[in-house]
């Protein structure tokens, strides 16, 4: 009868300590599991939620152009390897844009990589009332040749291919153009982008002479009244 008692006694407390060596273990592996679980998604959750408020709220709106996409290829031992070179005009329509190119083996990625390059080489071109350029101009790269000549109200953008993305992009409204030469966009591009950074307005003139808009305007037979007027009427 001991003997049947004492095992009666000791079976309880065998299958006790073995449901708490149990309980210990499943709550040591469901404790570190949903630890380690909750502490990576709330930490990913602010991370995704944080990139986004700030591209939202530092970024602003730009008009992106896809000017050309070149598809390249490479032969390699196993066969051909095929990769895109993407470029890109990007400005806000307000007088200031870029270009820029990329390069990648997949077209959204050269895209995004040439809109990147864009935004970081931006430049700003001033403009008459807004809408045209202050004065003609001509630009050169290479065998690319371009003539830009501001217009009137109401002409619109005549130009063609690569160069109307440019004023596209730049907010500009009435400019007249024409491309001699080469007929390659990023020659073409960067042609325009040279006459355009040649641009100046009768303000930052007037800055560097140290006179008067007025004086200025005044000087092409002008009256006083209509020179000051179009001195208040300038807007870069």
């Amino acid at each position: 009868m001991a003997d049947e008692t004492n095992l009666e006694v000791a079976a309880p407390a065998e299958a006790t300590g073995g449901e708490q060596r149990e309980g210990r273990g499943r709550g040591r592996g469901r404790g570190g599991n949903d630890r380690g679980g909750e502490r990576g998604g709330r930490g990913r959750r602010d991370d995704r939620r944080g990139r986004g408020n700030n591209d939202e709220e530092g970024g602003e709106e730009l008009i992106e152009k896809l000017v050309h996409i070149n598809r390249v290829s490479k032969t390699v031992k196993g066969g051909k390897r095929f990769g895109f070179a993407a470029l890109v005009v990007v400005g806000d329509g307000k007088g200031r844009a870029g270009f820029g190119k990329g390069k990648a083996r997949e077209v959204p990625e050269a895209i995004t990589k040439a809109t990147a390059a864009a935004k970081r080489a931006m430049v700003r071109v001033p403009l008459k009332e807004g809408r045209t350029l202050h004065h003609d101009g001509k630009g050169r790269f290479g065998a690319g040749k371009v003539n830009v000549r501001t217009a009137p109200a109401g002409t619109g953008i005549i130009a063609g291919g690569p160069m109307r993305a440019v004023f596209e992009s730049l907010g500009v409204a009435d400019v007249v153009t024409k491309s001699v030469g080469t007929s390659n966009p990023y020659n073409m591009i960067r042609a325009t982008f040279d006459a355009l950074t040649d641009q100046t307005s009768p303000k930052s003139v007037a800055q560097r002479r140290g006179k008067k808009v007025a004086d200025l305007l005044g000087r092409g037979g002008a009256s006083q009244v209509e020179a000051e007027a179009a001195a208040e009427a300038i807007a870069e």
